[in-house]
């Protein structure tokens, strides 16, 4: 394998968690919910996969056990702010502190143990293509999925009369409520969906990405996937663009500092976050284009008239 095969197969793999968790992102705020806790319910779905992986021995229990996760903590979210009507930004960054207490009293038990990596699905005939055979056609499971979630959303929220229905409360939860459309029902799936998404990315860390478990090991990512929604302006195709920009940025950041160059290590790492607030900064100016794509209920509070 040559040195730009694996510099693209460690974009990928950085990139895929990314991807996963703005898309189950995209669709909470498209239905005019905002749930600040993706870095909770991340680094509970990968606690939970680790721990599913390690006491079942097969990844893929891991896998659905992360998903399982996500959802819940997610639920969790839903009940405070879709029923009980809390504020949804207070309720989101308690969730992420809430997760990531959480994850590191469950993951205890598991700090240092080995963990059980997920493996690759060869796609025979095409995995012998050069370059992309190995990039594209020799990957795990989750990459696969991600792919297959772009195109399920994308047909989800522009092709489907369900999407539309959710676009429409995302927009005017007042006029939705009053064409009959079912609002609180429809936002509590979106924001499980939300969370089954941030649960599969926070599985991919701990099976994929590194496997084991180590605590904090989501390191901002769910913070990076809140600004990559707003990046791509709600539209999936550029949710999946975004994601790897993203995680270029931070794999390249990685090689540089193998390579030795003279650059302090310390603002290399810093690098991702540092795109991140760039790119808000640059959105920032386009004001008339963010406030087109915006849902304009995204984060307001619905209560049903009696």
């Amino acid at each position: 394998m040559s040195i730009f095969e694996a510099i693209l197969l460690t974009v990928i793999t950085a990139s895929t968690p990314l991807v996963i968790a703005a898309l189950g992102e995209l669709v909470t705020e498209r239905s005019g919910v905002l749930n600040l806790g993706v870095e909770g319910m991340m680094i509970m779905g990968a606690v939970a996969a680790f721990a599913g992986a390690q006491i079942s021995g097969s990844p893929y229990v891991g896998i659905i056990c992360g998903i399982v996760a996500g959802a819940l903590f997610s639920l969790l979210f839903a009940f405070l702010t879709l029923t009980l009507v809390a504020n949804q930004v207070a309720t989101g960054l308690a969730l992420t502190l809430l997760g990531l207490g959480a994850s590191g009293q469950l993951g205890e038990p598991f700090v240092s143990v080995p963990g059980i990596r997920l493996e690759e699905i060869v796609i025979p005939v095409l995995s012998d293509i050069p370059v992309i055979g190995q990039v594209l056609f020799k990957q795990d499971l989750i990459f696969y999925l991600s792919i297959a979630l772009v195109f399920a959303v994308s047909w989800f929220l522009f092709r489907s009369r369900t999407g539309l229905k959710l676009r429409a409360i995302g927009d005017n939860h007042g006029s939705a409520h009053a064409l009959g459309i079912h609002v609180i029902r429809t936002r509590y799936l979106a924001v499980m969906f939300g969370g089954a998404c941030a649960g599969l990315a926070g599985a991919q860390l701990s099976l994929v990405y590194t496997p084991q478990w180590v605590e904090n090991m989501s390191a901002g990512r769910g913070w990076i996937t809140l600004a990559l929604v707003v990046f791509a302006s709600w539209r999936p195709w550029r949710v999946f663009a975004g994601g790897y920009l993203f995680g270029a940025v931070t794999i390249l950041q990685l090689h540089a500092q193998a390579f030795g160059l003279g650059i302090p290590s310390q603002f290399l790492s810093m690098l991702p976050y540092a795109a991140t607030i760039v790119v808000l900064i640059i959105i920032s100016h386009n004001r008339r284009t963010t406030l087109i794509n915006t849902p304009a209920s995204l984060g307001k509070a619905f209560v049903p008239e009696r």
